[in-house]
């Protein structure tokens, strides 16, 4: 379960790096404006382990903020309970991080440390507001905090006056634990949808006005139906009510971007080829599918047809 989450985060991090900026500001209280260029790098790592097979670790963020200063930066994505070996496990990841790029110069040996942050999806009554390392060394003891970023702290209008975006994914675990009222409870579910619904109409207005591409919303809706779909699995009603919403918006998105594309391709086929992947995954009627692409119900049917021979 835990891999649906973790690969969410990865996904978006990588896909639509620049959302990640307004997310450091948060955590690190930096005044990045958005058009630092950010490097990514490997996210595996082998810890070197005596008389046996070295053990790779896969951290879910490793990259590089080039501000006025370069700053090196690890994020880890938790929905698990603090225990402890989350702790050392972070370390190791650093550690690791810190000597793959150390330097030797005259024996000498610099390594330089990430800022290291936390994002936790689930919050529980042991969740800290931040970790601590203490490196006690011949040459003296170091220490500092690790900060934890707690998604269920963010309320929505939080999420996007802040722009943290990164966190709608994730947006879901703010109302896990009343999954089971919304399932049974038809009003409480059509709230839920409600407020989905508002989550698409804000990401509408962030791409018309150029905050974001269409490929990052696109990006932020799949992430959310997968992480509904594997949040919700218990509950039929909450995986359905809140999933469709996301895929329903996923196809007109995917329609737009055929259309667009099928003014310089042609747009009759273009149309076509957009109503045949939309019959396909059949989250939508045949009046709705001709509204969409500008088509007739006749032709739409007839496109059906053709499916089915």
């Amino acid at each position: 379960m835990a891999n649906i989450y973790d690969g969410a985060f990865r996904t978006i991090l990588n896909d639509c790096r620049k959302l990640i900026i307004p997310v450091i500001n948060e955590i690190f209280g930096e005044t990045y404006t958005g058009e630092e260029e950010i490097q990514f790098f490997p996210n595996e790592h082998f810890i070197d382990q005596q008389d046996e097979a070295d053990k790779e670790r896969i951290t879910d963020t490793n990259f590089t903020v080039f501000g006025k200063t370069p700053k090196k930066y690890h994020i880890e994505c938790e929905s698990s309970l603090p225990d402890g070996r989350i702790t050392i496990r972070l370390f190791e990841y650093d550690a690791q991080i810190a000597l793959d790029e150390g330097e030797v110069t005259e024996e000498t040996l610099t390594v330089i440390f990430p800022n290291t942050a936390v994002l936790y999806l689930r919050t529980y009554e042991k969740t800290p507001d931040k970790m601590k390392y203490v490196l006690i060394t011949p040459g003296g003891t170091v220490q500092y905090d690790v900060p934890i970023m707690k998604v269920q702290k963010y309320s929505l209008n939080d999420i996007f006056e802040k722009r943290l975006l990164i966190l709608i994914p994730f947006y879901i675990f703010s109302h896990e634990k009343s999954f089971p009222e919304y399932n049974s409870n038809k009003q409480k579910l059509a709230e839920l949808k409600a407020e989905y619904q508002k989550i698409l109409e804000k990401l509408d207005g962030l791409e018309q006005q150029g905050v974001i591409g269409a490929f990052d919303k696109r990006t932020i809706i799949e992430l959310s139906e997968d992480v509904i779909k594997e949040i919700a699995q218990k509950y039929e009603n909450v995986q359905k009510g809140v999933g469709d919403i996301m895929g329903g918006a996923l196809i007109e998105t995917e329609a737009r971007t055929i259309l667009n594309q099928g003014k310089t391709q042609g747009i009759s086929e273009t149309k076509k080829q957009a109503a045949l992947r939309m019959l396909k995954i059949g989250k939508l009627t045949n009046e709705e599918i001709a509204e969409c692409l500008e088509l007739s119900v006749a032709e739409v049917e007839q496109l059906a047809k053709l499916q089915t021979v």
